[in-house]
């Protein structure tokens, strides 16, 4: 695959979670996938599998949308640079729903393998989406 159609791919990508559409990953995505990142929640499984049950957490819990800010290709790899924004609507794993609006950022390295995305490597503001959340206080010391 050329450079723009890796680009492509992980656009495709963000547009199906953008729809709820879980059941693409079977063809985006290999079936050995391998996030780098550890996973969002304990007891998630590994692989396209992983993936799928915590793209359906997020999903049901903070539906939004992935805006793609700049993306860079080489090779087998893309690197996008977006921002995602949803609200958190239902419970996420130990946490409970507020309501609130959630942005963050992330940039997020892509390789593809035989025309799916193989392994991910992310760095996202997860600081900041825990405060939206009320996780963890904001800097002047009360949660959002």
């Amino acid at each position: 695959m050329s450079s723009d159609d890796n680009k492509r791919l992980v656009r495709r990508f963000y547009s199906e979670i953008d729809k709820g559409n879980v059941e693409a990953m079977d063809e985006l995505v290999a079936e050995d996938y391998l996030d780098h990142s550890p996973p969002p929640f304990p007891g998630l499984g590994s692989g396209r599998e992983g993936l799928k049950q915590a793209l359906r957490i997020f999903w049901e819990a903070t539906p939004g949308t992935h805006e793609i800010e700049d993306q860079i290709a080489e090779g087998d790899k893309v690197v996008t640079r977006m921002t995602a924004r949803g609200v958190h609507e239902r419970d996420l794993p130990g946490i409970p729903a507020t309501g609130n609006q959630l942005t963050m950022t992330a940039t997020v390295i892509h390789r593809i393998e035989n025309g799916r995305l193989a392994e991910k490597w992310s760095n996202k503001d997860l600081l900041g989406f825990l405060q939206q959340l009320g996780v963890i206080p904001t800097s002047g010391g009360t949660p959002t």
